[in-house]
């Protein structure tokens, strides 16, 4: 397992696409960094205009300098970690524990634990902060069906609590507006909630997307983004409708959003690169480049103020051969992984 803290840059790509709707060049490069640390994966969290992104790592939260690959700090005791949630408004971080059902409230400053917070429905997975309600949203893998919890941003109370269609519910986002919008992944629908009341208002289908998990909100143009394998999908809130599609890669589980630059950000793990995607207007979309990462490489985060994407994934080595008389795998089961032989975190910028 890698434990060293070596951080070594590498340019594995840059390349230049004409934007039709622009009318110029575009390069995107991309810097690789070894950053070293124990554990596997889910989301990352970049914090605007600081530089600075938070990595999970399956039992502690890595914080790392995005321009250099440095750690600069660590947040233990978060047992199967998923996700990061920010407040900037209270200073104050979040994190999801799927391993003890609890959400771990930091200092954004220190990097401080400041307390622990027991949520009782469990399946703890995704994270986002609604800035109109003041909220931090989890999205919950729990049984039997999926829910939506609120938490204040200031106290850490939690304040409310949604029944979902889906025991699968994946990204959320908000339109700041008073609505947020659940993917959910297993049922291949967005659900609308109330996020005073949390009151899930409607549900719409979103084919030919297969799989929702990523999601976006662009205020400007009033559009959705749902980051799905191979097809994702533009949605209209005022109707509920897909009004257009996008051709990306396979093995998607986030979706990364630049406002002002209107590019959207899709990582395909299986695929093992981004599909980069221009918004020429709110319902027409162009891919403008397919950036090479690795394979695994399947969240992203964007700061929007630095305008860099971020992805981390750790390689693996070969796994070890199943014990003498052990049972076969279970059909559906995650093939058991070899050690952690690298750790990868990639900055794509243009």
């Amino acid at each position: 397992m890698v434990r060293s803290s070596l951080q070594f840059p590498v340019i594995l790509l840059a390349v230049s696409v004409a934007l039709p709707a622009m009318g110029r060049a575009q390069t995107f490069s991309v810097k690789r960094f070894s950053i070293g640390g124990d554990g596997g994966t889910d989301y990352v969290t970049a914090e605007p205009g600081t530089g600075r992104v938070f990595v999970s790592r399956g039992t502690h939260v890595m914080v790392i300098d995005g321009a250099t690959g440095k750690v600069l700090g660590d947040i233990p005791d978060t047992p199967r970690t998923h996700g990061i949630g920010l407040a900037p408004k209270w200073n104050h971080g979040f994190t999801t524990n799927g391993g003890d059902s609890t959400v771990t409230m930091f200092d954004l400053k220190t990097l401080a634990p400041i307390k622990k917070i027991r949520v009782a429905s469990g399946g703890l997975d995704g994270i986002m902060y609604d800035d109109f309600s003041d909220r931090i949203i989890l999205t919950n893998h729990s049984r039997p069906i999926g829910t939506a919890t609120a938490i204040d941003a200031k106290s850490g109370e939690i304040v409310g609590e949604a029944q979902l269609e889906d025991n699968a519910p994946e990204g959320a986002a908000s339109d700041g507006k008073g609505k947020i919008f659940v993917n959910n992944e297993s049922k291949n629908t967005i659900q609308v909630i109330d996020v005073k009341t949390m009151k899930v208002l409607s549900s719409w289908p979103l084919a030919p997307c297969d799989g929702p998990t990523g999601i976006a909100f662009d205020r400007a143009s009033n559009r959705i983004f749902s980051g799905c394998g191979k097809t994702s999908v533009a949605i209209d809130p005022t109707s509920g409708k897909v009004v257009a599609t996008i051709a990306n890669g396979d093995g998607v589980d986030a979706l990364g959003w630049d406002a002002s630059e209107k590019l959207i950000y899709i990582p395909a793990g299986r695929d093992s690169n981004v599909t980069v995607v221009h918004q020429d207007s709110p319902d027409k979309y162009t891919v403008i480049a397919t950036v090479p990462t690795m394979r695994g490489a399947k969240t992203i985060a964007v700061d929007q103020v630095r305008h860099i994407a971020y992805l981390f994934q750790p390689e693996y080595g070969p796994a070890p051969a199943p014990a003498p008389g052990s049972p076969p795998p279970q059909p559906g089961s995650r093939p058991p992984r070899g050690p952690i032989i690298g750790t990868w975190f990639f900055a794509i910028s243009h």
